[in-house]
């Protein structure tokens, strides 16, 4: 099995994949007016417009509804990262080292979803991201 893609489900496709063109500096891929795809190393973030969700079940997904999961990107520079976004985004807390070794700062994008950006800096957490 291969894990294939996060896909966000929201009601301004144009608002929420410019936002993570900005965050990512990664052009999307439109595949349709109400589908487009940021394809990274490592991971594939897809945006559905809600007009997607009657295609698998009527009321299965929800636009701006999302309060338990976080999506992550590890970053080369957190503090450039820091730097260059704080200012861009509503941040939910700064830079911070958590106990499993990241440093790392959370923001949420247009509809509300949690976004953390992390860099490994003990060593311990840099050894376990070098056999990933």
């Amino acid at each position: 099995m291969k894990f294939a893609s996060t896909r966000i489900i929201t009601a301004d496709m144009k608002q929420l994949v410019g936002f993570y063109e900005m965050v990512t500096g990664v052009g999307a891929e439109w595949l349709a007016p109400v589908f487009a795809e940021i394809v990274m190393p490592g991971a594939v973030l897809a945006i559905g417009s809600a007009d997607t969700v009657a295609l698998w079940k009527e009321g299965s997904a929800e636009p701006c509804a999302n309060r338990s999961l976080v999506l992550e990107f590890q970053v080369d520079d957190i503090e450039t990262e820091y730097v260059r976004l704080k200012d861009k985004v509503t941040l939910v807390h700064d830079l911070k080292t958590m106990p499993w070794g990241n440093k790392t700062f959370q923001f949420r994008d247009p509809d509300g979803n949690a976004i953390s950006l992390y860099m490994p800096i003990t060593d311990e957490a840099k050894q376990r991201f070098a056999s990933r």
